[in-house]
């Protein structure tokens, strides 16, 4: 089922992208967490903000709503990404991110897939905190469309045609459901595919100025931990700023 062709087997999968196959079980565990108990709770910042009815206690205690992350609750921000509505919901974004990250992570290393990934959380994050900080949000979408926007960059500029290998309908066509079927987050995947995309961008130019491989990462690693930790902040910042009250 993994793959169909000659020489590539699970093992083979595991070989070349195991960050992909780890973030497919880390989503899936924590929605059999998140399915243990569903009873609806109540999420409340206490204030005029309102409240929301969340589908059980790790989903109230995890998911990104703008008035709770104002008031404090910051890691809504990242653990947001490994929630997951319904089966449907879980099953397209992990199909998403198999079909990317299979992609992605041969080319351009594992520990770069995963700043790409987290970096785009983040980003997804801050498109949330700007465009829509009353709605609920979760969801690992905002990190795969940056996982897309990064492998439509690198493909770009290493001469593919974006339109031929895929990647561009793709994304077009993802973007079209975004803006044109309600309750899907527009801050969240836009955010996380300009987020993937800079990255990816960044990654490629530090390619072309530095050597050795190593020293490279090094580069690319600090420019991700800095955009990440500031996107947070920033993130932060909008919440406390749209709900003064609760800071």
């Amino acid at each position: 089922m993994i793959a169909s062709r000659r020489g590539r087997g699970g093992g083979d999968l595991l070989q070349a992208a195991p960050l992909t196959v780890a973030l497919i079980a880390a989503n899936v565990l924590m929605y059999i967490v998140q399915m243990r108990d569903t009873t609806p709770t109540v999420v409340s910042s206490g204030t005029a903000a309102g409240s929301l009815v969340a589908d059980g206690p790790v989903e109230a205690h995890l998911i990104l709503w703008g008035p709770m992350v104002a008031t404090g609750e910051w890691w809504r921000l990242l653990s947001c990404g490994f929630l997951h509505a319904s089966p449907l919901h879980l099953g397209t974004n992990m199909l998403s991110l198999f079909f990317i990250g299979r992609l992605v992570e041969p080319a351009i290393g594992t520990l770069r897939t995963g700043l790409i990934y987290l970096v785009s959380l983040a980003a997804g994050s801050l498109g949330v905190m700007v465009l829509e900080p009353g709605g609920a949000t979760l969801g690992a979408s905002g990190a795969i469309f940056g996982l897309a926007g990064a492998l439509l960059v690198i493909a770009h500029i290493r001469g593919a045609g974006v339109m031929q290998t895929g990647i561009g309908p793709m994304i077009l066509l993802n973007l079209a459901f975004t803006f044109g079927i309600p309750g899907i987050s527009i801050g969240g995947h836009v955010g996380g595919l300009l987020g993937g995309a800079a990255l990816g961008y960044a990654i490629l130019e530090i390619d072309k100025r530095t050597r050795p491989r190593q020293a490279g990462d090094t580069r690319v690693a600090a420019i991700a931990a800095a955009a990440f930790l500031a996107m947070l902040v920033i993130a932060f910042a909008i919440a406390r700023s749209k709900y003064p009250s609760l800071g």
